[in-house]
């Protein structure tokens, strides 16, 4: 019984000194990690707007449930808006965030630009966890092909794109190409319903 109860006081004594431990290696890298979160967003921000000369949050509105989903949204949410203003403090567009549930490898969050004629200024990737040499390609094919682009919807390709809509898949990984798609249209969709003529200012 003695025993016993040492090794459960020494087992207490373990835990307790762990606990403590990661408490305070959390408290020391929590202030760092946030810093180099916004840094990392205040760079996708500048990525795809370079005109911006400063951006503000804007308040996420949840979008209508039922219209959301009935347009295929339902693995896709929008995380973070950021208005994109240039020098004079006038309105250039949004920064939005999206995050995906589709990818292969899992989660996929990107920030996509649009200016306010609905024109997709850019994108950056933001989070992407896919297959190398696959998936993972999105950066290099994917990204560009959204770029100036001015279209209610995107739609992906096997066959090569012809029209400003279409966008070539990477071969071999039509899941992430599928997901990445998606969440620039979901990203439109909320710039469209939400965002258009500075709604968010209602």
């Amino acid at each position: 019984m003695k025993e016993m109860i040492k090794n459960t006081g020494i087992m207490l004594a373990i835990t307790l000194i762990a606990g403590l431990v990661l408490g305070f290696i959390y408290q020391i890298t929590k202030e760092p990690i946030a810093e180099q979160n916004a840094r990392k967003k205040q760079e996708a921000c500048q990525e795809v707007f370079q005109d911006a000369a400063s951006f503000e949050p804007v308040e996420v509105r949840e979008p209508d449930a039922a219209a959301w989903t009935a347009e295929g949204y339902g693995d896709e949410r929008v995380d973070e808006v950021m208005s994109a203003l240039d020098d004079s403090g006038s309105l250039l567009g949004y920064v939005i965030t999206v995050t995906t549930r589709e990818g292969y490898g899992g989660d996929i969050q990107f920030a996509v630009g649009v200016r306010m004629d609905g024109t997709v200024n850019g994108m950056s990737i933001l989070d992407i966890a896919e297959t190398a040499g696959l998936g993972m390609r999105a950066e290099d094919v994917l990204k560009p092909q959204f770029a100036g682009k001015q279209v209610e919807k995107f739609e992906y390709t096997k066959s090569g794109a012809t029209s400003e809509d279409q966008i070539d898949a990477i071969s071999g990984a039509t899941i992430t190409t599928n997901a990445v798609t998606n969440g620039v249209n979901a990203g439109l969709y909320y710039f469209q319903t939400e965002l258009r003529g500075g709604s968010e200012n209602e």
